[in-house]
């Protein structure tokens, strides 16, 4: 008799865990957003530049609030490191001391300022009857004298550059030789910057001298007007050079005068 026991298999069915879901991919977000996050850190505890700290500072205590604490402002190539307001309460300062001239009413509507891209200008206009330089004279007269005295002494105190312009109208200049309008601005503008830098400006202060002739005028539309005949002292914005702004503006049509314009008069030569 066959005693032998039959084979019997046994299949045992092995049954695998859910998905998983990329649980592991969110701990590596995690861990990525946290590197970066202290590179952040490390790099801002470096930098040597305060805005940015105050910046960057900001944007965390109010996110909606400090948008103009940098990058905002800037204006194009050159970068005002001081608001339009600043240049707004040096006018109205300069208006005041200018009130204090003895012959102030006779000449306040030779004086206009004007806020440009490029800082102050305050052009100093001369008038049929009203001049700040004697004829064909490169050498300031007293009334001339003594409102760039008085200009030296306020604009001194500033941190500010200077620039002067000459400008004369387009009549020729009724000198000998090879002497005309282009070298008469110049002087004049030089002139006003040597009296100007004995009276307050610093030595350092005044960055260029122009002479324009009658290449900028003031009036176009009257060549010969006498207030395309002047000197413009610019107030510069603190951090821009002279190479930034180009050509002076014509401040002719411009606004936040000092006084009206003078009307157009009968001109002569310089």
């Amino acid at each position: 008799m066959d005693t032998q026991r039959p084979i019997i298999i046994l299949k045992k069915k092995v049954s695998h865990g859910g998905h998983h879901g990329g649980a592991w991919k969110v701990a590596y977000a995690d861990f990525v957003t946290a590197m970066m996050a202290l590179f952040i850190v490390l790099w801002l505890m470096n930098t040597s530049k305060p805005a940015v700290k105050e910046a960057i500072a900001g944007y965390f205590k109010d996110p909606s609030g400090t948008g103009t604490k940098l990058g905002t402002t800037m204006d194009g190539k050159g970068e005002k490191t001081e608001p339009a307001a600043d240049m707004q309460k040096l006018k109205t300062e300069l208006e005041h001391s200018l009130q204090k001239i003895p012959d102030f009413a006779k000449l306040k509507n030779q004086i206009e300022m004007t806020i440009t891209p490029e800082g102050l200008r305050i052009e100093l206009l001369e008038t049929a009857s009203g001049t700040f330089f004697d004829l064909g004279s490169p050498t300031p007269n007293q009334h001339g004298t003594e409102l760039l005295n008085l200009l030296a002494q306020q604009l001194g105190q500033l941190p500010n550059t200077i620039s002067v312009e000459g400008h004369t109208d387009s009549a020729p200049f009724a000198g000998k030789g090879d002497y005309g309008n282009w070298e008469l601005s110049a002087d004049r503008a030089n002139a006003a910057r040597r009296l100007m830098q004995q009276k307050g400006l610093g030595e350092k202060q005044v960055t260029q001298v122009r002479g324009y002739a009658d290449q900028m005028l003031r009036t176009p539309n009257d060549p010969s007007d006498p207030s395309n005949r002047r000197i413009s002292v610019i107030v510069q914005y603190q951090g821009r050079t002279d190479n930034q702004t180009g050509q002076p503006s014509n401040s002719g049509a411009s606004e936040n005068k000092l006084v009206d314009p003078p009307k157009a008069g009968p001109s002569k030569k310089e």
